[in-house]
């Protein structure tokens, strides 16, 4: 982190009545629980399990003409 941001993150840190290391190991924990929640999202994403031969024509069978 350079100069700059770390001065950022301090600003950031006493607006939030926060050290600087607390303030950045908060920021750490928030974004590691954004993460699972992004990666559970794209876990149950995932396509359903495609039907068998036999499901699928009787369901079309079950269409009418």
């Amino acid at each position: 982190m350079t100069e700059g941001q770390r001065a950022y993150e301090a600003k950031r840190a006493a607006k939030a009545g926060m050290s600087v290391e607390k303030w950045l190991a908060l920021k750490a924990k928030e974004a590691e629980a954004e993460r699972a929640v992004a990666a559970k999202a794209v876990e149950t994403a995932q396509p359903a399990k495609k039907t068998g031969f036999f499901s699928r024509l009787m369901e079309r069978a079950q269409k009418p003409l």
